[in-house]
């Protein structure tokens, strides 16, 4: 497994720590819930959770998980939850390489190495680059050294036009197959890093010719494929995306690992002759 130096996100800046009422009215809303919407889903009056809100009533440790919960809150901003309620956070945020995580680093690194000589590569929140198996920077010849320097943002380096996008024939259909997962993730997380981000993408220049490329109907209804320009023909991938199950450390509900396979026959014979790892 080839891996790359792990650089967290610089946080967002506040003048002051948001109180638990701020936190817990932004998350309801974010979830497009009303008060009554909220408190029958957490079994309580709305005149409590009202309270909460305004800072007339302390939630209990209990009341917070349960609320968080109810609300399917990421697990980094259910200890932010905690911690403005004045409680210890409940989930640790360890590196992959600290050794209470060796099993799901060996997981991750077994998935990355068995997918060759296939591409796949493990990412984090805001889609750097956590590692990648040998397939992968054999795709990434041509790039301006500058985006490849860490910490590596994949979504950047795919779009940015000094990055891969001259090389992806189907340009316009993923960059909105990929704006279409940054706006899920935006919505499920509301990580402002990630709003950025899509801005940033979405300035991001498309050729005349790209836009006037369209995507055949192989594949429509199934997977968006990803066509990918090389020396050796156009390669199809489609791709498939896996999380941890049950998570309870921040490291790993935050980590996503993207695996690409071949959508027709030529490209997973060029892949198994010509990209094969030595």
């Amino acid at each position: 497994m080839t891996a790359s130096t792990h650089h967290p996100s610089r946080p967002v800046p506040r003048n002051a720590p948001l109180p638990f009422g701020e936190h817990l009215r932004h998350w309801r809303q974010h979830r497009r819930l009303s008060q009554l919407d909220l408190a029958d889903e957490a079994d309580i009056s709305t005149r409590h959770l009202s309270f909460m809100e305004t800072g007339r009533s302390v939630p209990s440790r209990e009341m917070v998980l349960r609320l968080t919960e109810r609300l399917d809150i990421p697990l980094r901003e259910r200890n932010a939850l905690l911690v403005a309620a004045g409680y210890a956070p409940m989930y640790r945020e360890r590196p992959l390489s600290d050794p209470a995580l060796a099993s799901a680093r060996q997981a991750v690194e077994l998935i990355l190495k068995s997918h060759e000589p296939f591409p796949a590569l493990a990412l984090d929140r805001h889609w750097n680059l956590v590692a990648a198996n040998a397939a992968l920077p054999q795709l990434l010849a041509g790039a301006d050294p500058e985006l490849l320097k860490p910490p590596v943002n994949v979504l950047r380096l795919s779009l940015h036009p000094g990055g891969l996008a001259g090389k992806i024939v189907n340009l316009v259909q993923w960059r909105t197959h990929l704006f279409e997962r940054l706006r899920q993730q935006i919505a499920a997380t509301a990580d402002p890093v990630l709003a950025d981000l899509l801005e940033e993408l979405r300035a991001y220049p498309v050729s005349e010719g790209a836009a006037d490329t369209h995507l055949d109907g192989e594949h429509l209804g199934v997977a968006m494929p990803l066509k990918f320009r090389t020396g050796h023909g156009v390669l199809s991938f489609i791709s498939t995306t896996t999380i941890f199950g049950t998570p309870v450390d921040v490291t790993l509900q935050e980590l996503m690992l993207e695996t690409f396979f071949p959508a027709d026959a030529f490209t997973g014979e060029v892949l198994r002759q010509v990209l094969s790892p030595a």
